[in-house]
């Protein structure tokens, strides 16, 4: 049996996480309402989730070692390199958590363990 990977994390989201999971929520919210979102986001303490029940809370489809951002993801696990938290909505209208910022990083880790507690932001 092969040597278990240990996956690390900062103890934070960087600022381009935010920039990026702005830009998303932007499709699918009115800009007043990213703005408020993403501040809510900025202030929310860290909490984790396993990896397994994040997915199934948004309902999105996992992808696969193949995809060259899971891929990137994957390889920083195993170089021992620090993945950012990933960031949540709850859109309580649908019943989902909105994956903001993360989807990548979430596979990557899922790849290695679904089990994995996830740090992540969510508002």
């Amino acid at each position: 049996m092969g040597k278990e990977i240990r996956i690390k994390w900062l103890p934070e989201p960087e600022e381009k996480d935010f920039l990026a999971a702005e830009s998303y929520l932007a499709l699918i919210h009115e800009c007043k309402d990213v703005e408020k979102i993403v501040a809510r986001l900025r202030k929310t303490p860290i909490a984790k989730f396993k990896a397994k029940d994040v997915f199934r809370a948004s309902g999105l489809s996992l992808l696969g070692v193949s995809n060259s951002h899971v891929e990137k993801d994957r390889k920083k696990i195993t170089d021992g390199k620090e993945l950012s938290p990933i960031l949540l909505l709850r859109d309580r209208k649908n019943g989902k958590v909105v994956i903001a910022d993360g989807y990548h990083r979430l596979c990557a880790v899922y790849s290695f363990n679904e089990d994995e507690w996830i740090p992540c932001r969510i508002a």
